[in-house]
């Protein structure tokens, strides 16, 4: 399997799970893996894009989501969503899990690394798939589009970070997502509010992303990753592959189940 990967780290980051984690070593442990959810955990049903923008009368140029959230009134906006909304519920009838998913989730279960969830979209097709492909296995928490920013914005993936306990000191003049400031980022599906990151003070507690990994299949996933400061996969397609050389790709795979062996070995 690990003959069609890309790599584009340097060096290695992550300490090989197939070998008890050394504290001494210099390789970072590995704190829990996010993954997108459509083209990611499922193929990919872009046909449902171009529905979208025609429900909502948008040129493609324009993000669905901004477009929403940009609309005079909350009864617009919710009428909006809605719209949305249906198609996908229409969508998720032929939902498809993406080769190798039961694979990598049975090994990541194996080894207790916690997994979660970051997308764009809402919980009832996230919760169609779970329960449809991955009874049993756990994801929390699951970040969906009620949790706003939306990727490309960190936000998400710092949120996950920070609900697996995970923090470091800031540095001067850093802007993060503050630990103590537990209100105002409480839940990710919640209630629509605003989940911004904030200028910090230096040495104050914030989220640390960067023992994670972002599996994603489109930029946004990986400009969100590489903004929390996590390591990022990108699951490659027909669509994507000019993703591969970006700068915001570390590694690049074709199956989900050649994640199994990146991890096993310390590849990435």
């Amino acid at each position: 399997m690990a003959s069609n990967l890309t790599n584009n780290t340097p060096k290695r980051f992550f300490a090989p799970l197939k070998e008890p984690f050394n504290a001494g070593s210099q390789l970072r442990k590995l704190e829990g893996v996010v993954f997108d959810m459509d083209g990611t955990l499922c193929e990919p049903q872009t046909y449902m894009f171009a529905l979208m923008r025609s429900s909502l009368s948008i040129p493609k140029s324009v993000d669905i989501l901004e477009h929403i959230y940009s609309l005079p009134t909350t009864t617009a906006q919710a009428a909006a969503m809605e719209s949305i909304r249906a198609i996908e519920r229409e969508a998720m009838a032929s939902q498809v899990a993406q080769p190798g998913l039961v694979t990598l989730m049975s090994y990541l279960d194996s080894r207790g690394i916690r997994k979660g969830i970051c997308t764009r979209n809402f919980d009832a097709p996230v919760n169609n798939l779970l329960e449809k492909f991955l009874s049993g296995s756990v994801f929390h928490p699951i970040v969906t589009r009620e949790f706003r920013p939306p990727k490309p914005d960190p936000a998400g993936i710092l949120h996950i970070a920070k609900a697996w306990g995970l923090h470091r000191r800031a540095g001067k003049g850093e802007v993060g997502l503050p630990e103590e400031r537990e209100e105002e980022h409480e839940a990710a599906n919640g209630d629509e509010q605003e989940k911004e990151l904030k200028k910090t003070e230096e040495g104050e507690l914030v989220a640390d992303a960067s023992g994670l990994i972002m599996v994603g299949d489109s930029i946004d996933d990986m400009t969100a990753g590489r903004r929390a400061g996590a390591k990022t996969v990108l699951l490659v397609n027909d669509v994507n592959r000019h993703l591969v050389d970006h700068e915001h790709t570390d590694l690049v795979i074709e199956r989900l189940d050649q994640l199994v062996e990146v991890l096993e070995e310390g590849l990435l």
